[in-house]
């Protein structure tokens, strides 16, 4: 990212994000907190390229990203974005290992009894909301592609998948080579991080990638929203 600002435009108000001067690498585990309205889903949609920079420039491995190239750089993101939507195919050429490796997911995910897979396409996506997020996480997985996104993924899976989704997938993924964003309000996990980026109001309030740096900020995040009872930033 170089210079990137985007901005929403209402009646009642403008809401601007950036300006960001930012760059990642593969196999990066890039954690992305802020309270509401901070501008975190902006910022992953921005980088996914699903939104078009006001100004400024997004580059992947030095190449700019343009109108042109737009949809390849696109096809590189995996996402399951808070809002997702679920198909039943995995968007990958079907083979007997996929099938294998999506069965293996399906039991560990506690799908396997609900869920069969054939020819990448699952028997059924009718599942609650838990199972459907779940369902959207492996099917990610199988994608294989060089990013992943994952919106607050957590957010309403039961202490099991959470602790499954933190230290058994994302340093999985870290392991293959790929680049993670993970959007989490879920301070006690911060530490998986390799890099932690904290948005503001539109603007990049911290971006620490140090260890013992990132292990001081998540007490003091932790001690503030003990307080507050909300998941502030740090206050300046």
């Amino acid at each position: 990212m170089e210079g990137v600002i985007h901005a929403y435009h209402s009646e009642a108000d403008v809401f601007s994000l950036g300006p960001l001067d930012l760059s990642f690498r593969a196999g990066e585990i890039v954690f992305v907190s802020g309270g509401n309205g901070s501008g975190k889903t902006t910022f992953i949609k921005l980088l996914c390229g699903l939104y078009i920079p006001e100004s400024g420039q997004l580059r992947y491995n030095g190449m700019p990203v343009t109108n042109e190239n737009r949809e390849e750089y696109r096809s590189r993101f995996a996402a399951v974005f808070s809002d997702f939507c679920l198909s039943n195919t995995i968007a990958r050429l079907p083979t007997p290992q996929l099938d294998a490796l999506a069965a293996d997911y399906l039991r560990e995910f506690r799908l396997g009894h609900k869920v069969r897979i054939e020819n990448g396409i699952f028997s059924t996506i009718d599942l609650s909301q838990g199972q459907r997020k779940r369902l959207a996480l492996i099917s990610a997985c199988l994608e294989d592609k060089p990013i992943y996104v994952f919106d607050e993924w957590a957010a309403d899976q039961d202490a099991l998948f959470r602790q499954k989704f933190y230290h058994e997938i994302l340093p999985e993924l870290k392991r293959r080579g790929k680049t993670l964003f993970v959007i989490s309000h879920d301070q006690q996990y911060f530490c998986q991080a390799d890099r932690l980026i904290v948005l503001e109001e539109g603007r990049l309030w911290e971006d620490i990638s140090d260890a013992e740096q990132l292990r001081h900020l998540v007490l003091q995040m932790q001690a503030r929203s003990a307080v507050t009872g909300s998941h502030a930033s740090p206050a300046r």
